[in-house]
Formats: structure tokens, sequence, C-alpha cells
């Protein structure tokens, strides 16, 4: 099975997750976070890098969860970003 490349509004959207991530994480160490979610130091670098643009739904749970977010806004934060930007 090939796999489709990433549209350009993947890629940005994972950005963003990325961004909001990261800022979420404050002064929080990457190696807290990560173990607190379950994921690797490395895993959550790339997502909050952009470099893993569409990361799983339950690693992504896992990762607001442990920043104290709620799926609901983190998705708010992505699509009012996204739909404001198609606006203009």
């Amino acid at each position: 099975m090939v796999r489709e490349p990433l549209t350009a509004n993947e890629i940005e959207r994972g950005r963003r997750l990325g961004g909001l991530l990261r800022s979420a994480r404050g002064d929080r160490s990457m190696v807290d976070v990560a173990a607190e979610a379950g994921i690797s130091v490395e895993t959550l670098r790339k997502i909050e890098t952009g470099r893993i643009a569409t990361p799983a739904f339950f690693t992504v749970g896992a990762i607001a969860t442990a920043l104290g977010l709620s799926l609901d806004t983190v998705a708010t934060a992505l699509t009012t970003r996204l739909d404001r930007d198609v606006a203009s």
C-alpha cells in the first residue's frame, strides 16, 4: 500500500499542533511530559517540531492529558486557526 504525500494543510496543521503542545508544556521538561504521556522523548520532540504532522489520535490524547489540555481545546485551537486562514 502506497502512502499518499501529506497535503500543505496537513503539514501546517501538524506545525500548529506542535506549537500548541510546546506552548502548553511551558517550563516542564520533555522527559517529564513524555514519561507521563507514555511516549518517547523523540516522539514528543518530533510532534512539537511538526516532523510528525499527523500523529496518532491516542498519542495526541495522551500528550494533551499530560499537559492538562482537553481534546476539545486542542481541536478548537487547530480548527479555529485553520478556518481563519482559509477565510483570509
